[in-house]
């Protein structure tokens, strides 16, 4: 049986798992396999579940609160929400629609708070002062234990903590940015932002210094290491998120990191899944790794690639670094 590891995260006395678990996947139309899978991970040692206002038009948060009252869980997990998404008509980072997302989103739950409350985009636009100070509002109130961003690059919430130390607020918590090992290319969707590949070698550097807990989001790619994505077949996929991943990552520098990490599955007995996930999780940061299991036993296999340490030698091999090619 392998272990889960832990982490802690100030404003939050609940122990935060090191892997995270999404729920874009729990339903109340599927509520019997929904609740199965919940109490899989949990069982398992996964404290931490990601949500979203925008998931499911609210579905997703109502059916993932059901299950936590019905538990009687919520003071030993700890619930990762998300708002100010963008929509089609216009880009919703304001203090306005912050409130109203929250609102929405304790309600939908039933929930007194939310432990760690991120912004799910970003808008360069609005200043970041009336953010910051709305955040505070709410954390003072009691709503929220915490916060962060999601998709913020990190000049901008360099930025956002600067206005913090300067009028004597709290600051951003957390960051959820993209990070695996394959470069992503072209963003999935729109106002993403990741951390992945040389590009994203300064912003990693930040988060080492200043070992800012990151909650990294697809760190599989996708599924481009789930090995079906071939140089040869990238035309036969049919599937919305399959074309994405095509579309995001199947270039050919991430063919030669994805040959790289079969070889090194090969060599060390695992599988190249694992691989992809120890490099995220081998790195010097504070990562909580975000994961979209379908069931325990793929939540098993993330466990195991929790207790897997990569060198630093094999991290840069992975990653094409030129002393190592």
């Amino acid at each position: 049986m392998f272990d889960m590891h832990y982490g802690h995260i100030p404003g939050m006395p609940q122990p935060v798992s090191r892997l995270a678990q999404g729920t874009l996947m729990v339903r109340s139309d599927t509520l019997e396999q929904s609740f199965a899978l919940l109490d899989e991970v949990f069982a398992l040692g996964c404290t931490t579940f990601d949500t979203a206002h925008v998931y499911g038009s609210g579905d997703n948060e109502r059916t993932v609160g059901q299950w936590v009252l019905d538990r009687g869980i919520r003071d030993r997990i700890v619930i990762i929400g998300k708002g100010a998404h963008h929509n089609r008509d216009r880009k919703r980072v304001t203090p306005f629609d912050i409130t109203a997302d929250l609102h929405d989103s304790l309600a939908r739950f039933k929930f007194d708070y939310i432990d760690l409350y991120l912004l799910h985009r970003d808008d360069p636009s609005v200043p970041v002062g009336p953010i910051i100070e709305t955040l505070n509002e709410h954390l003072h109130a009691g709503k929220i234990h915490a916060f962060g961003a999601s998709n913020w690059t990190v000049e901008r919430i360099q930025q956002a903590n600067a206005y913090a130390q300067a009028h004597g607020l709290v600051s951003f918590g957390a960051s959820s940015p993209n990070f695996s090992l394959a470069e992503q290319v072209v963003e999935p969707w729109p106002d993403c932002v990741t951390i992945s590949g040389p590009a994203g070698q300064a912003a990693r550097d930040w988060y080492r210094e200043t070992q800012m807990p990151l909650f990294t989001w697809s760190s599989l790619a996708g599924g481009f290491f789930s090995g079906r994505f071939r140089r040869d077949n990238l035309d036969s996929f049919e599937a919305n998120l399959d074309k994405l991943c095509v579309q995001s990552y199947c270039y050919e520098a991430n063919f030669k990191r994805l040959d790289r990490a079969s070889t090194l599955a090969s060599a060390r007995g695992l599988t190249l899944p694992q691989i992809a996930m120890a490099f995220v999780l081998s790195q010097p940061l504070n990562i909580y790794a975000l994961v979209g299991c379908h069931n325990g036993a793929e939540f098993k296999m993330n466990m195991e690639a929790l207790q897997i340490r990569l060198s630093a030698e094999e991290l840069a091999w992975l990653d094409l670094k030129p002393d190592h090619v």
